[in-house]
């Protein structure tokens, strides 16, 4: 630790950095920030800069509302759309109690858990995100239709289209920031894009997952354009979703590869699978904790509404890609059900809890569903045993509540405000009267 202390000490006296910027987030996945002067920088690194802790959602109470952040060196990157003169630098944080004690409510430290108990029984969690948004060409206001910055569809190559010069930029950013990129292209919708980051161990993928958002943002503001990473933004368009490629090493080798299995998939790969299943509408509120996730789930157009597995039924909620089945390392299961809106530390949390909980206690795999799972009828699937999700936030935290394993996975205090912050989600919501109301209502009786 303190040679990458060394190290980022050395890099901002040499490239002229004024400010460094102190990364974290708050229970929803907001991030946030401030930022310290170099001469700050070995206080941050040896005792933590204080904050008011109270200030940020469900983080503490205003009664022991002081906390600390201490920056994790090896995470330090510059901020390339800041320029070089001058220049500011960035960094992930831990949050901390003041005697120095991981915060109970910090999210980073919700999954660095997770982590910590599989590399106790020597599992080395990854995940690889395919992370999809919108491009608009303003802002979205009061009875005004949003405007996507192209018509574009599904790998349309979009001759002179904003599309392509956006993802260059993004990814050129990105790569400047050491967050290696797999693929990128245009997605179904218009204006849709998707750019998959390359796998990485389930906490750095997280801390990338923040800094992608906030790297699409910025480009997207340099370029006149607007982001967003709502679920779902217009009603006759796709949602944006997060498919996430998750795999468990241990000792190097693939946990979820065995040569001559059907898919490639080991015992341990289907048991993963099995609590991914079991657990789903557990955790449902924490991959898609927003009213407007439930309009992706439930909009059709590939979004996994109902609990199943399969290869090529894209439609599952799990998937098991079989694009290289000679090649050991790249047996896992691609995870359908979360939005790019989540927070990435909880989500991936509560996914490998419920996998490695499946491993544990050595669930059963059911059988797997190859046909398209939202035009079999509902006696259908009744028949075959098929689960649906829930179907809107409410019914989501129901499920959530009386979950041990959630309540475990996330700790008392992390469990209880996203249980009471969405629960106030909901009433608001419910208390709206929407514009389809007047026009269907207004006249009735």
């Amino acid at each position: 630790m303190e040679r990458h202390h060394d190290a980022v000490l050395r890099t901002v006296a040499e490239k002229d950095v004024r400010f460094i910027r102190l990364w974290f987030c708050d229970v929803v996945g907001t991030l946030k920030s401030i930022a310290i002067s170099p001469e700050d920088l070995e206080t941050a690194f040896d005792e933590g800069i204080g904050i008011d802790g109270s200030t940020i959602e469900g983080f503490t109470r205003a009664y022991e509302s002081d906390m600390l952040l201490r920056p994790d060196p090896a995470t330090f990157q510059m901020l390339p759309w800041r320029g070089e003169v001058e220049g500011t630098g960035r960094m992930m944080c831990d949050v901390l109690t003041p005697d120095g004690e991981p915060a109970a409510s910090d999210p980073r430290r919700v999954l660095r858990q997770v982590a910590d108990r599989a590399a106790a029984q020597g599992l080395d969690l990854y995940a690889h995100p395919e992370i999809e948004f919108y491009l608009f060409k303003e802002p979205w206001a009061p009875g005004r239709p949003l405007q996507p910055v192209d018509n574009a569809g599904y790998f349309d190559h979009v001759h002179k289209g904003q599309g392509q010069d956006f993802r260059r930029t993004v990814i050129k950013y990105l790569e400047q920031m050491n967050i290696q990129v797999e693929f990128s292209h245009h997605e179904n919708g218009p204006g849709q894009n998707e750019i998959d980051l390359r796998y990485a161990d389930a906490l750095t993928t997280a801390d990338n997952i923040l800094s992608f958002r906030t790297v699409v943002k910025e480009v997207a503001l340099g370029m006149d354009q607007v982001a967003t990473f709502m679920p779902k933004p217009m009603i006759e368009h796709p949602g944006s979703g997060m498919h996430t490629h998750l795999s468990m090493f241990q000792g190097g080798r693939n946990a979820f590869h065995e040569p001559g299995a059907e898919y490639g998939l080991s015992r341990t790969g289907r048991q993963f699978i099995a609590g991914l299943l079991r657990h789903a509408s557990e955790y449902c509120a924490v991959t898609n904790q927003f009213v407007n996730s439930y309009k992706r789930l439930w909009g059709a157009q590939e979004a996994p509404s109902f609990i199943t597995w399969g290869h090529n039924n894209r439609s599952a909620l799990v998937r098991v890609p079989f694009h290289k089945p000679t090649k050991g390392t790249s047996s896992r299961v691609e995870f359908r059900g979360t939005d790019s809106s989540c927070n990435p530390y909880l989500a991936f949390a509560v996914l490998f809890a419920a996998g490695m909980k499946g491993v544990e206690d050595e669930y059963e795999l059911p059988e797997g569903a190859e046909d398209t799972v939202w035009e079999l009828t509902d006696r259908e699937r009744r028949t075959m045993g098929i689960e649906p999700l829930p179907t809107d936030l409410y019914r989501a935290l129901e499920v959530f509540e009386s979950s041990e394993l959630m309540a475990e996975t996330l700790g008392e205090q992390v469990f209880e405000f996203f249980l009471r912050n969405k629960h106030d989600e909901w009433r608001r919501y419910r208390e709206q009267v929407t514009s389809r109301e007047l026009e269907t209502s207004f006249f009735a009786g």
